[in-house]
């Protein structure tokens, strides 16, 4: 059977015969109907998405987007007109196949210069009313061949597009505009022409790259450190030359003169044209190493290097200087000359990732603290946070308070007991059957330790559950913009809840963050955590993720999770997990949920806002007596609502919830009439006689 992709072609290739009978165009709803009709989804492509398309529709969607990169297709607000270059397309490649084939070209040059068209949306996007600029010169500038580069401009749109002309001031020939086309084109700017009483002058790059810098102005930043490798260099002895002449440096030599005023396309188009011969990802790396040192990285940071075993710390006192192909900045080197060995376990994990600079910024109180005090008037540090802002950290979690124990209705001992196993394994489990509380306790403990309840975030796991729901992943998105056309589909990586939770915690260091999972054994934990299983355990090493790069976990992240006994069986879950995480069981005959009920009955008395007609915790212990597996017996928190002390309140809860979780628990087993053993009347009969 022909796959999606396949089934896809001849569908492309009729709407754009459906667009060439229609020279205003259509909405791409109509197109689509008039498309099914002739040509029928397969069963196969009926699926629905989440995004409410069927899968065929979703694959004609994204197809389309690769006649919007060649210039054939025109989106605008939903509605869809093929251009001239499109009609000439039909008549070179009546072959399905072949044009589907030609189209894919042109986003195959995108996506292999992909940087270059995002600096040219850049500099187009400052480009100011009433100025022209040369297509020749933004080829140039971008390294774009000047045909992908024009029919591209002429499919996609994107904002600042009709500024650009060819040197002759028309179009380019390589759109093969008609007259109906030109006039469009130029009818903005007529208009201006005709509003402003001005002609449109040329602009240089120049200028462009001038309103771009200012654009790109930064805010006041916060004080921020740095980790300096100098892989670039390939030099052993480089750290020494920074400590003993006052600088730090990064090889820039086959990007060319650069500066602070840098934008990042267009630093990533330099680097995938000065180290073409590197691989994809190390071009990346090299990328954002280069924009961290021009543009993070401000006089007052802090940078620390590594020298002969020997850690050493300075402050960044300069601006970003190239001078014969080195990025300079200069640095006040402290006295600080402290063995790696000694270093705190979290600063030495920074030094095994493989990258050339590193944002210690999440570090930066532990490195202030190994920063010499005898220099309290050096203005280099003039930054520094006040003495007690550098002594609060998120990784000490604070002392339970007596009143949140009296609150959940446990003892202060047990409280205290969970604070001492999170603030030792950072990760632990509540386990036991159903009504113990787990997910309650956990969301109060955590709110009161956090101190914060935005520092708290829930999930909770399902079989579905996956990696890229979890941490991140790559979605389809439908790009609005006039640079990708209407309906467009792309692909982001798009963080899941944890890396959200992750990326505040390493904002906001001095604050516990929590991450509480419920019913975390109903996923396939390996798939859900992936390589993460390593960060749970080893805090200060980095490891490589999928999709990413580099990524460790902050000390001041914790997780609790809670595992329903009854629904799946905790002996299930893999050695590496339970080797990472601390156990702690609610069942309901042990401490802390053994007495919870009738301490909850005693309080609610009090304040009169239930009146028992009987020893309803009696009846607890009596069911629960009689249930033989400890991890299907059932917890107090079905019987701590007022509504059950309500006239016909306990029969009702009785019938609708306690009775078929124990049906399903026999489910089967025909020697146990679960009405007669757990039934309602069967309990009050043997608490009256004392049986119980």
């Amino acid at each position: 059977m022909p796959t999606l992709t396949a089934r896809t072609k001849p569908r492309t290739r009729r709407s754009m015969e459906l667009l060439a009978e229609r020279p205003d165009g259509l909405h791409f709803s109509e197109l689509w109907k008039l498309v099914v009709a002739e040509l029928p989804l397969a069963d196969e492509d009926m699926e629905r998405l989440k995004s409410g398309d069927t899968k065929g529709e979703n694959a004609w969607k994204w197809q389309t987007s690769d006649l919007v990169m060649a210039g054939w297709l025109r989106k605008n607000n939903g509605y869809w007109r093929i251009t001239a270059l499109g009609r000439e397309a039909l008549e070179e490649h009546p072959d399905a196949e072949a044009f589907y084939g030609a189209a894919r070209s042109a986003y195959a040059y995108w996506e292999a210069h992909r940087h270059g068209f995002a600096y040219a949306q850049t500099l187009l996007g400052v480009i100011p009313a009433g100025r022209r600029l040369d297509l020749d010169a933004l080829a140039a500038e971008t390294r774009l061949d000047r045909g992908p580069l024009a029919r591209w401009l002429w499919g996609a749109r994107p904002k600042g597009a009709q500024w650009v002309v060819d040197g002759s001031g028309d179009a380019a020939p390589e759109v093969r505009a008609d007259d109906t086309e030109k006039a469009e084109l130029f009818a903005e700017i007529q208009d201006w022409q005709r509003l402003a009483e001005e002609t449109v002058r040329p602009i240089e790059l120049r200028e462009l790259q001038e309103l771009l810098a200012r654009e790109n102005e930064r805010v006041p930043h916060a004080p921020s450190a740095w980790l300096l490798h100098g892989y670039l260099a390939h030099d052993p002895d480089l750290v020494r030359t920074w400590i003993t002449q006052g600088f730090c440096s990064l090889n820039a030599a086959l990007i060319g003169p650069v500066d602070e005023s840098v934008s990042p396309e267009e630093l990533r188009v330099r680097v995938e044209h000065g180290y073409r011969s590197v691989p994809a990802s190390r071009r990346e790396e090299l990328a954002s190493a280069l924009l961290a040192f021009l543009s993070h990285m401000h006089p007052g940071d802090l940078v620390c290097a590594l020298s002969d075993g020997r850690f050493h710390l300075g402050t960044v006192t300069g601006s970003a200087e190239y001078e014969s192909g080195v990025l300079r900045r200069t640095v006040n080197w402290m006295d600080v000359r402290i063995d790696y060995n000694d270093l705190p376990e979290e600063v030495q994990g920074r030094f095994a990732s493989q990258h050339d600079i590193v944002d210690m910024t999440s570090l930066l109180n532990d490195l202030l603290r190994l920063a010499p005090s005898a220099h309290p008037e050096d203005a280099s540090r003039a930054e520094e946070p006040e003495p007690e802002t550098v002594g609060r950290t998120g990784n000490e979690l604070p002392a339970v308070d007596p009143s949140l124990a009296d609150k959940l209705l446990v003892t202060e001992e047990w409280l205290t007991e969970v604070r001492d196993l999170l603030q030792d394994r950072q990760q632990l489990i509540f386990h036991g059957p159903p009504g113990t509380g787990k997910t309650f306790l956990a969301q109060h403990i955590a709110e009161h330790l956090a101190g914060d309840p935005r520092a708290v975030k829930l999930v909770q796991f399902h079989p579905s559950y996956a990696y890229e729901d979890f941490f991140e992943g790559f979605r389809p998105v439908i790009t609005k913009s006039e640079a990708a056309g209407a309906g467009t589909l792309a692909f982001d990586l798009r963080p899941g809840p944890f890396r959200k939770l992750v990326d505040l915690a390493e904002a906001d260091p001095s604050t516990p963050y929590f991450l509480i999972i419920d019913e975390i054994n109903r996923a396939n934990l390996a798939k859900v955590f992936g390589e993460l299983y390593f960060v749970l355990e080893y805090r200060n090493r980095p490891v490589d993720l999928q999709y990413s790069g580099e990524f460790h976990l902050p000390r001041n992240v914790f997780i609790i999770g809670t595992m329903n006994t009854a629904d799946r069986s905790i002996a299930l879950v893999d050695a590496a997990m339970r080797r990472r995480f601390a156990f702690v069981a609610l069942h309901p005959d042990e401490e802390p949920t053994d007495g919870m009920l009738a301490r909850w009955i005693d309080e609610q008395t009090k304040d009169a806002k239930i009146v028992p007609t009987e020893d309803v915790a009696a009846l607890h212990r009596e069911l629960n007596r009689r249930i033989e597996d400890k991890d299907f017996r059932i917890g107090p928190s079905y019987l701590m609502r007022p509504s059950v002390y309500a006239p016909g309140g306990l029969e009702r809860v009785w019938r609708t919830s306690i009775l078929p979780l124990l049906e399903e628990h026999h489910y089967g087993d025909d020697s146990v009439n679960v009405q007669s053993r757990y039934g309602l009347a069967a309990l009050r009969r043997a608490v009256s006689r004392g049986d119980a």
